[in-house]
């Protein structure tokens, strides 16, 4: 039986609709189509591979808006969390979706490259020397570093 137009239309839609979930999901990983693409052709990269998951991942969200929106939520987390991540862990992360969120940056503070803390009870800060002695901290509060610890 010869397939109908409407049909051979409905699944070269879906097809494209994949690829955009797949190239979308490659973009979060920090990579460009033209990089993908040639990647695909070294066979770095098996295109085929990811499509499977794609066209799933389609069906689960019903629309490539709410696929890439899922995509983004799990590469937010993982990636604050320095963790790899697939567009199978999309599907472990269905039900988390509401609940995943990216980890919070947590900046300690620094004095001229020493660890700093502050006491509650003396309201003041206290630099942290190599041998572990605290200091008393007597210079600007400008002059303390904020930096990123993971």
């Amino acid at each position: 039986m010869p397939r109908t137009k409407n049909k051979e239309q409905n699944e070269a839609q879906v097809e494209t609709e994949i690829q955009e979930i797949v190239n979308y999901y490659f973009q979060t990983k920090g990579l460009a189509l033209e990089q993908v693409k040639e990647d695909a052709k070294k066979k770095k990269i098996i295109y085929s591979r990811y499509t499977r998951p794609a066209k799933q991942l389609l069906e689960l969200a019903g629309s490539v808006q709410k696929a890439k929106e899922a995509i983004n939520v799990v590469a937010e987390w993982a990636n604050s969390r320095c963790l790899d991540y697939a567009i199978e862990t999309v599907f472990k992360k269905w039900l988390e979706l509401g609940r995943l969120k990216p980890k919070e940056v947590v900046k300690k503070p620094f004095y001229r490259g020493n660890p700093m803390v502050w006491s509650e009870i003396k309201r003041k800060w206290y630099v942290i020397d190599e041998n572990g002695s605290w200091l008393e901290f007597a210079d600007k509060d400008s002059e303390i570093e904020w930096k990123i610890v993971k």
